[in-house]
């Protein structure tokens, strides 16, 4: 079996925010190693980082919603519904893992994070380019 590719960051995904960017890239990141610790058979490692996923997932979407209705985002409240049902359907999938996992249970676990990810990314943020883009790249409305 050739090596895995993982997920990679293109700039055609930015949202025009360092702050959504950065997590973006970092969930991208947790994503991948999720992956690796699937193929290596480490259930361990691949629990503590669906944790990890799942908590910086809820500290980015908490942090996403923030940014959308500082810049005036019309849609914030929708997103903060499909946060919601992204969590909830992360923790499901997580709950359903075995102690084990088959070849096709790998695959369609990878397929729906990475499918979970871009979806989010695309289908849900890229809209809000346009009211990013009015402000810097570096506005946090928490400073």
């Amino acid at each position: 079996m050739g090596v895995v590719m993982g997920l990679q960051w293109r700039d055609q995904l930015s949202v025009g925010n360092d702050l959504i960017d950065g997590d973006h890239k970092y969930l991208i990141d947790i994503i991948n190693k999720v992956e690796v610790s699937m193929k290596a058979n480490n259930r361990a490692e691949l629990m503590a980082l669906l944790d990890e996923l799942g908590h910086y997932g809820k500290t980015h979407f908490e942090r996403e919603e923030l940014v959308a209705k500082a810049v005036g985002y019309p849609q914030a409240d929708q997103l903060h519904e499909s946060h919601i049902q992204l969590v909830a359907s992360l923790v499901k999938v997580k709950d359903g893992l075995g102690a084990s996992w088959s070849e096709e249970a790998q695959v369609k676990f990878t397929a729906f994070l990475r499918d979970w990810l871009i979806q989010h990314v695309i289908k849900e943020d890229i809209p809000m380019k346009p009211w990013m883009t009015k402000f810097s790249p570096r506005f946090d409305p928490r400073s």
